[in-house]
């Protein structure tokens, strides 16, 4: 029992990694399944998706490295967060598609609140701000327009779980409701410093408390998998949100590290030990990891959009046939242009927080073409990066003194010419690791670490490896130059906020 499934449950597909005892890796199976788009700024996904496509990978993953149920030490889950289920706690059907971390339908109530006055004290809490992202409002919504759905679960009949507390509750048959703290962090319901529901803020948001699960360590004792779905009972003892599997799976365990994810958004987060650093720039303070029932905090900022903007190019505009091609196409842009993309989807994520504003283009010509486009696309991840790499460098006491380097990881990273671009934008050093599904890795690590597979995360830290450092070789004047155009841009997209005082 020498190997770790680890399941990596995320926005657009569900994927199931098995980890040697050495963390190499011994097989991996991916599956895609349906996005829902009911309404503009709406975003759903069926749950029976998402389990059907979660169970269907490891099993592929299983058979692929020829192993059996007997072989696996433990299970561990890393997850897309704030994404909402609700479920009857009998037949474990949902009520309602889950809405997705990215859905916007609840800025009314996030405004109402906003506007009663309350976010200081939820941020003084939670370390969230008032938005749609979080879950608690979109349990609040679901409760709201399912008939019968709120009496149900004032008498303790629905559920509510993000997506790895609704997996865990289906691998094992329904005998565990529980969650880690990275997960119920994410909420706007968990005190942060406490590590405990709260029941003021179920109440402001109107949740039953019957509904929440048990928070608990990220790695630990979460039960066993029902002995029908693998040939065999497996332990799981690992959970964490994927942001904080990936800062895990990078080994950003010491206070003063950075890591950023480029999956369908971007998420960044600082270390910040046992201290959680309240934010002055629309940060978010989260927590990164609990162990052994001590919290270590982050400071985090969070962009809606990344890699989805390359999907933009190649399913929106058809201006790519694959996301490699944007690489390939942005080398033949016209470097006298200066084209700015504002990704603004479905929103601006940290540091701006505007849920209404929509995207834009500017500094378009007559010469402007595809290659222009791609190359807007992929520099606009890099100026949001910024934007976090200043608020974080702001919030943290002696940041300005410390040799920061980022450390980089998803679909994106491989991606030389933004990591480049990244490189010259931040005037930093870009860490690409040699193992690049860091989310992946931490759920891995997690459970390994509970199941004794794996050792403590100081000697974990060392077995991390750098395949390539991306160093800045931008002038002063032209870095200054392309991020005082971004700012212009952004402004120019929050003046569009149709709720602009």
């Amino acid at each position: 029992m020498s190997h770790i499934l680890a399941i990596d449950q995320g926005t657009t597909s569900s994927r199931a990694m098995v980890f040697r005892a050495d963390m190499s890796v011994a097989a991996l199976a991916q599956q895609e399944f349906p996005q829902h788009f009911p309404a503009s700024g709406w975003v759903e996904h069926e749950p029976d998706d998402i389990w059907n496509s979660t169970l269907a990978t490891c099993r592929e993953a299983l058979e692929k490295a020829g192993l059996e149920a007997g072989d696996i030490a433990a299970i561990g889950i890393t997850n897309q967060r704030e994404t909402t289920v609700v479920w009857d706690r009998t037949t474990g059907r949902a009520v309602h598609r889950a809405i997705v971390w990215q859905d916007r339908r609840t800025a009314d109530i996030c405004a109402r609140l906003k506007d009663g006055g309350h976010e200081p004290a939820i941020s003084a809490k939670t370390g969230l701000i008032i938005d749609p992202y979080f879950s608690g409002t979109k349990i609040a919504w679901i409760l709201d327009h399912v008939p019968g759905a709120r009496e149900r679960a004032e008498r303790g009949e629905l559920l509510f779980g993000t997506v790895d507390c609704y997996l865990l509750w289906r691998l094992t048959g329904g005998k565990v409701h529980a969650t880690d703290a990275t997960n119920a962090s994410r909420t706007l319901l968990f005190d942060i410093h406490k590590g405990a529901w709260d029941e003021e803020l179920a109440k402001l948001l109107r949740v039953p408390r019957a509904m929440l699960p048990d928070v608990r360590d990220s790695s630990g004792d979460f039960g066993e998998s029902a002995s029908d779905l693998f040939g065999g009972a497996i332990a799981i003892r690992g959970i964490a949100g994927d942001q904080q599997a990936a800062t895990i799976g990078q080994a950003c365990f010491s206070p003063g590290m950075i890591k950023s994810t480029y999956g369908t958004g971007c998420f960044a987060l600082l270390n910040t030990g046992t201290t959680a650093v309240r934010s002055t720039n629309k940060l978010l303070t989260t927590i990164a990891y609990q162990l052994g029932g001590q919290r270590t905090y982050a400071l985090e900022g969070s962009i809606f959009v990344a890699g989805s903007a390359v999907q933009w190019l190649r399913d929106g505009l058809h201006l790519i046939k694959t996301a490699h091609d944007s690489d390939i196409i942005t080398e033949k842009s016209d470097p006298a242009q200066s084209v700015y993309l504002v990704p603004a989807f479905v929103g601006l994520g940290a540091p701006y927080w505007n849920p209404r504003v929509r995207g834009a283009m500017f500094g378009l010509t007559r010469n402007t073409g595809p290659a222009e486009f791609a190359h807007a696309a992929l520099e606009s991840v890099c100026y949001q990066t910024h934007d976090l790499w200043a608020a974080m460098r702001a919030d943290w006491p002696g940041a300005e003194n410390a040799n920061t380097v980022l450390r980089v990881d998803g679909g994106m990273a491989v991606s030389d010419w933004t990591m480049q671009r990244l490189a010259d934008l931040l005037n930093a050093p870009v860490d690409r690791p040699m193992v690049r599904e860091t989310t992946a890795v931490g759920a891995a690590y997690l459970a390994g670490l509970a199941a004794g597979v794996y050792p403590d995360p100081a000697r974990f830290a060392d077995t991390w490896r750098l395949e390539r450092r991306f160093k800045p070789n931008m002038s002063e004047a032209t870095r200054a130059r392309k991020l005082q155009g971004w700012a212009q841009a952004v402004k120019g997209v929050l003046a569009s906020d149709p709720q602009r005082d």
